[in-house]
């Protein structure tokens, strides 16, 4: 009778989609991707000023601040920026710029000579240090800049 009612028992669970050997669901991160600017304004004539006008938005979304040293943000081809000894404090948000500028507590720099994020699309993601996936932003050819 037991094995009976647990054959029945597993099979309600299954026609029910629930699966008797479940993983946890990952938690999100509390820093995730907010905004990708792919396509810089204008034609893409390589000057500091175009490049800058491609950038990645980071949010905190906790209240807590985070210390986000060691994290990287890469594309698909592996073109990769490590955030050094950086504080991102609670519900704000900093931008990476491709190009190069002043380091400030809202906005950070690449410091690249030639765009990073394809037009044509691209996918943008966030490592904590560990190298385990943080956040994730895909995105295909139309428009400029994609909220994630």
């Amino acid at each position: 009778m037991r094995k009976l009612l647990a054959t029945g028992a597993a099979a309600v669970m299954a026609t029910a989609g629930v699966g008797l050997t479940s993983t946890p669901a990952q938690a999100a991160s509390a820093v995730q991707i907010y905004r990708v600017y792919f396509d810089s304004p204008g034609k893409d004539t390589g000057s500091n000023a175009s490049l800058n006008g491609e950038w990645v938005q980071l949010v905190n979304t906790s209240r807590s601040a985070r210390q986000l040293k060691g994290y990287k943000l890469r594309d698909k081809t592996g073109y990769t920026y490590t955030f050094g000894h950086f504080t991102l404090k609670g519900r704000a948000k900093v931008t990476i710029r491709t190009g190069k500028g002043r380091n400030t507590t809202a906005t950070r720099y690449w410091g690249r000579s030639w765009y990073v994020w394809n037009n044509t699309g691209d996918t943008a993601t966030l490592r904590y240090p560990n190298g385990k996936t943080a956040d994730t932003c895909s995105w295909g050819s139309k428009g400029d800049y994609k909220y994630c």
